[in-house]
């Protein structure tokens, strides 16, 4: 079974990644075109037609909380860190911030796909699954995304800088500047440029070594006379794993926990693999559906469907149970510099902050529930695509409160992003899909998996 990616897909994936950079440009530009110069009019201009933004007013609550405190606790915004700023320059940072947030959202989202991808095609191996080797090639497919998607993550991050890491802000661990930040100075050991980026760098490195390796030893055993190729498999995936939560943990605190140092959670590892997992398998699920619509996969059944969308309903679960121990536990405490996390979320994103629960858990939950339904394409598609949308907007309510506070909008950056790295995902993964055949023919579990019925 041999694929080659057509002239259709090909030709659609650089359309959306030419829409997607207009729409990336259109932000930039747009959030350019107000200066210190103009600012005041600007905000003027919002007052006079009612949109005025009550980012002060809203945020007052969670950012003097921490006067009650001693000043050493801060909430989920930019806002705490500008001391001693106008509410203009705030705005100005807020509106500065965006297309860059909106950028590093998309750029996350498709990489973290891959990236769950890959655990989920280790975890295979390591369990040696019998029901899973026809799809191996898929899983290789998608994976092939993780080197570039995790370099373009990386280069967004040190393009933007301070723009979504606060503790990037010259002067905010000098202690004599008027923009040093206690708690900040005090994780300066490990939220720190340099250490930040020889971290991301030695994350990537170590996955897409994983990567390399096991689609190496994978594609040689179609062409071998014995095991030896699966059992290396087996080996690296086992260590990889043990890695891969390592440095899976560490990613979360460094990639997107940090764009809110004063806030942590010792559960976000976790939480973040969760939303990995399930847009991962969404994702096998789709393109095996895709590929089988073509003549292709010969040997998935419904049964296979079945169970990846099994995997959908079990890590939505999943993801919903560390959400809500997240939040419970937050919540109830009440514990001033902690709740202000959800506090701004729930004042100001209460669209996405409640719409990302009903279609990361309650949705997936209604539809996938009956076993039936999880052996209809076209059910698991539509599924899919309220959990990969669902999983956006987590993503979006990781980031933009930090970075843009209450002046959030799904837009034309936002939906430029996205376009853009949908793009560039489906180029490199259906190129990645034509190199070999569909089929890992010489797995020691093929005949039980094209045998595969539930």
């Amino acid at each position: 079974m041999e694929y080659k990616i057509s002239n259709r897909l090909k030709i659609g994936a650089i359309v959306l990644i030419v829409l997607g950079l207009l729409g990336i440009s259109y932000g930039f530009i747009d959030a350019s075109s107000v200066t210190e110069d103009n600012i005041t009019e600007f905000l003027a201009n919002e007052d006079h037609h009612g949109d005025a933004y009550a980012s002060d007013s809203h945020n007052s609550d969670a950012l003097h909380v921490e006067d009650h405190h001693g000043g050493d606790a801060h909430g989920a915004s930019h806002a705490e860190q500008d001391h001693g700023m106008s509410h203009e320059e705030h705005v100005l940072h807020q509106i500065h911030n965006r297309p860059y947030s909106a950028l590093y959202i998309a750029a996350f989202f498709f990489f973290m796909i891959s990236l769950g991808v890959l655990a989920f095609y280790a975890v295979q191996y390591a369990a040696q699954a019998g029901w899973s080797p026809v799809l191996f090639r898929v899983m290789e497919g998608i994976t092939s995304y993780v080197l570039p998607g995790g370099l373009i993550v990386l280069a967004i991050a040190f393009a933007a800088d301070s723009h979504l890491f606060v503790w990037l802000t010259d002067g905010i661990t000098d202690v004599d500047s008027d923009k040093y930040d206690t708690l900040v100075a005090g994780k300066s050991g490990w939220l720190n440029k340099t250490g930040f980026f020889i971290r991301g760098i030695i994350f990537v490195a170590g996955w897409s070594l994983y990567r390399h390796f096991s689609r190496k030893f994978s594609v040689a055993q179609d062409n071998a006379d014995d095991n030896r190729y699966f059992k290396k498999n087996f080996r690296i995936a086992a260590a990889f794993l043990v890695f891969f939560i390592y440095t899976e943990s560490m990613m979360s605190w460094d990639w997107i926990m940090s764009v809110d140092p004063h806030w942590f959670s010792t559960l976000f590892g976790w939480y973040l693999l969760a939303g990995m997992l399930v847009c991962g398998v969404t994702v096998i699920a789709m393109i095996a559906i895709y590929l089988k619509s073509k003549g292709l996969l010969e040997h998935v059944n419904d049964s296979h469907i079945h169970d990846l969308a099994k995997f959908m309903f079990g890590f939505s679960v999943f993801w919903t149970y560390l959400w809500f121990s997240q939040f419970m536990l937050i919540w109830y405490s009440d514990i001033p510099e902690e709740v202000t996390y959800f506090v701004t979320r729930i004042e100001d994103y209460k669209l996405p902050f409640f719409g990302m629960i009903g279609m990361n858990f309650i949705f997936p939950l209604l539809l996938l529930m009956n076993s039936d339904f999880k052996r209809v394409n076209w059910f698991v598609i539509m599924a899919g695509v309220v959990i990969l949308c669902g999983h956006y907007l987590d993503i979006f309510n990781m980031i933009m409160p930090a970075t843009v506070g209450d002046r959030w909008f799904i837009g034309i950056p936002e939906i430029g992003a996205i376009l853009f790295f949908a793009g560039i995902f489906l180029y490199v993964v259906f190129t990645a899909l034509g190199k070999y055949p569909l089929l890992a023919k010489r797995s020691p579990f093929i005949e039980e998996s094209k045998h595969f019925h539930y």
